[in-house]
């Protein structure tokens, strides 16, 4: 009995000595996922913007859930990041998710080594976060946009987990200076002047990327990079789906890196997805004037599908992104074309004039597209050229604070307080990005008697409030505010990821600038001095926004003073940066010590039960008398079309609703191949839009319009063309699903 317990004390040992050498050795096990997350693409209020009036009408390309998955062995340390094409995370998202999870794996992963985070994409709908402030645009709770959201994080991790292989990770970061710009210079020159000085710019210009690599096949499997520039390439009038310039920059990554490992051309755009056999049959039956129902399967199987394999998965993650804006020629305004008032933002005192202006300017597809070049161009170099191995431990801490009554100490040994939320004015005004209401400008302090009368209805700041948030004057007092729910949150993760020498900062915010200058190095010196040699100046310390939940902006104490956009939206006061360098500070110190007890700190609140959602669901559609779904109503107008023209037709459509398509398509370009019709181009191509209006009543009818438009590549191949739409509908609210689809006329593409 003795002599089995030492040899199985020997076996243990020797497992636990092996495994510390293969991550030494940089040996660990891997594994990479993506999921569709696109959501609904009509009739649901657009997250970040804040604008009623900018509701999904179609999709310019779908959205994506990315994950990678690292441990050190099969039931060892791990930890696990999902970049989410979406606004920011969720409190709510996240609960739910660790509960599928849960279910799935157990304990596996948890709330400590899980990490979820959004783009800032200002195109995704919103609906899925749990506090009123930020559902108040889109009429309160969506359960679809949340169900997407929830459904493609968990598909995600599990294909990463499912595909766990032994593979090593390397490790390279370099400039881009192109991709953004600072759209509150005049705040950033508030911080002090020997602080500025240790900096070239305004605005962080290091892209930090990891490379996975397969260690059997020695392929790569996917790259993660890190960069701060917003997500508002598309206006707050766009109405199309999109994941704006990360997103973008994500596709033409993947793409890339496809094309270039199977000796083809550099674009997606050249490569062809047959259809399944059962959907061929169909097409052929098609003409050009008339539609034929057909099966969900075939509407998904239109599409090349490899969510069960490994897959390369290239993801373009959101860093300190406060204060940095992806439209570099700058804010003019729109009434003069002169540069506006550098300190406020506003033309003539009105915020509304002031916009900025992206690269491809007018033309904000345009613009989306070339930020979204830069960074994948800048990524592909940092790539190709990839060689400094990560190896060492993998850890994680994390911790729950409550951000309303933190106290801080300074230097000097001064004791300070976080407030309760608030917004004040700045707010109201918006930014370059996304001018806000009339009659506020950023950089103001005070409020005027009517707004006072409006913000003293909805909620008169306590006199606790008024003098902890000074100089900000509240103007929405969201952290008192507790009907018919809490519109703010109070309780927030602080959350930090080790892989070897990468240290990720989960913030649920967006830092500015300089505020994530701060957060970095602080954490960084804590390490090492903490760290008994495990940490040096060659450790990477990256911030990764908008992880977990979303509680507005983070400025310096000293941007705070100014109260431009990012201040103003500062949630928690003067005193929130410093709060949260204190508090990183301390899961610095934990994790370099190797101490595991971190007070967990008071649980976020479950709001799911008590969410209003007043958009109500599409009640049934029908076409009108002599047409069917899938009908064309405006055909393709003659050609030949050659590059860069574009090409559209107009179809009789239901409600997009009813089915989301889900790893499907809405939209297809097909070519005809001999007899067949081959699919080119879909809903996830940069150069194809599908575009829903609707709904419109008549009589007892209601149906919709829905035009694909295909702007011809540089590389489409020469021949014969058309356009294809899938749609599902509902007679009644309660009627099952029907799905139907219709083709354009032919048309032909040229070389010229």
């Amino acid at each position: 009995m003795y002599s089995h317990q030492l040899q199985t004390s020997i076996l243990i040992s020797q497992c636990l000595i092996l495994g510390s050498l293969l991550v030494a050795n940089g040996d660990y096990l891997i594994g990479v996922g993506s999921y569709d997350m696109t959501g609904p693409a009509a009739g649901v209020n657009m997250m970040g913007y804040a604008n009623m009036e900018q509701v999904t009408g179609g999709i310019h390309f779908r959205l994506r859930a990315r994950a990678f998955i690292v441990a050190e062995s099969k039931q060892g340390p791990r930890i696990a990041f999902v970049n989410l094409d979406a606004g920011m995370a969720s409190q709510l998202v996240t609960i739910k998710v660790l509960e599928r999870l849960k279910s799935r794996y157990g304990d596996l992963y948890n709330e400590d080594n899980v990490a979820i985070s959004g783009t800032h994409t200002h195109a995704a709908p919103g609906g899925y976060l749990q506090y009123v402030t930020y559902s108040v645009t889109s009429l309160g709770f969506v359960p679809q946009s949340f169900d997407a959201l929830l459904t493609a994080i968990e598909l995600s991790i599990a294909q990463a987990h499912d595909n766990l292989k032994p593979g090593s990770i390397f490790i390279n970061s370099g400039d881009l200076e192109n991709a953004g710009i600072n759209r509150s210079p005049s705040a950033y020159l508030f911080n002090p002047p020997e602080e500025r000085a240790k900096y070239a710019r305004n605005v962080d210009t290091q892209m930090t990327l990891l490379k996975f690599v397969d260690k059997n096949s020695g392929k790569s499997i996917g790259a993660f990079s890190w960069f701060a520039t917003h997500g508002t390439s598309m206006s707050r009038d766009n109405k199309l789906i999109s994941g704006d310039n990360k997103g973008a920059a994500a596709r033409f990554f993947e793409d890339w890196f496809m094309s270039s490992n199977n000796n083809i051309s550099t674009s997606r755009y050249t490569r062809l997805k047959p259809l399944s056999g059962a959907l061929l049959r169909k097409a052929s039956r098609i003409t050009a004037t008339g539609g034929e129902s057909c099966p969900k399967a075939d509407i998904q199987s239109s599409k090349v599908r490899q969510n069960n394999e490994s897959r390369f998965i290239g993801t373009f993650c959101q860093s300190n992104v406060g204060d940095v804006s992806p439209n570099v020629l700058g804010a003019f305004c729109l009434d003069s074309g002169k540069p506006c008032d550098f300190n406020h933002s506003s033309c003539h005192g009105n915020d509304q004039l002031c916009v900025g202006r992206g690269p491809g300017y007018p033309d904000e597809i345009l613009s989306t597209k070339i930020i979204g070049e830069r960074q994948f161009q800048k990524a592909v170099d940092l790539f190709t050229s990839a060689e400094d191995e990560i190896t060492g431990k993998i850890d994680y801490r994390l911790t729950y604070l409550n951000f309303t009554d933190i106290d801080v100490l300074l230097d000097g040994n001064q004791v300070v307080k976080t407030c309760p939320a608030a917004l004040g004015p700045g707010f109201a005004a918006g930014t370059t990005d996304g001018p806000g209401v009339f009659g506020f400008q950023q950089g103001d302090t005070e409020i005027n008697e009517f707004w006072k009368t409006v913000r003293d209805a909805i909620q008169e700041p306590s006199q606790h409030q008024v003098e902890c948030q000074k100089p900000k004057t509240v103007l929405l007092d969201t952290g008192e505010m507790f009907w018919p729910y809490a519109w703010a949150p109070a309780i927030l993760p602080i959350q930090i990821l080790r892989l070897g020498k990468l240290v990720i900062l989960s913030v649920p915010g967006e830092f500015t600038t300089m505020a994530g200058r701060r957060l970095r190095e602080a954490v960084k010196e804590t390490l090492i001095t903490y760290g008994n040699g495990e940490f040096n100046n060659n450790t990477h310390v990256v911030i990764a926004g908008l992880t977990n939940t979303y509680s507005q902006y983070v400025a310096t104490f000293e941007e705070y003073k100014q109260q431009r956009y990012e201040a103003a939206s500062t949630l928690y006061g003067p005193h929130t940066l410093s709060a949260y360098i204190q508090e990183f500070k301390k899961l610095a110190q934990a994790l370099a010590r190797g101490d595991k007890n971190v007070a967990r700190g008071p649980s976020p609140p479950d709001l799911s039960s008590v969410q209003l959602s007043l958009l109500a669901d599409p009640s049934g559609d029908s076409p009108p008398p002599g047409v069917k779904f899938g009908d064309t109503k405006n055909d393709v107008k003659n050609g030949p079309f050659k590059a860069r023209d574009r090409v559209n037709a107009t179809f009789w459509s239901a409600n997009p609703r009813y089915d989301l398509l889900t790893e499907g398509t809405f939209s297809v370009v097909e070519i005809l191949q001999g007899t067949k019709w081959i699919s080119a181009y879909d809903d996830d191509d940069f150069c194809l839009f599908f575009e829903w209006d609707g709904p419109f009543y008549n009589d007892d009818v209601s149906y919709g319009l829905a035009t694909i438009e295909w702007e011809v590549p540089e590389d489409a191949l020469a021949g014969v063309y058309r356009l294809r739409h899938f749609g599902s509908f509902k007679t009644t609210k309660d009627s099952p699903i029907s799905y139907f689809t219709g083709a354009s006329g032919g048309f032909t593409v040229i070389k010229g």
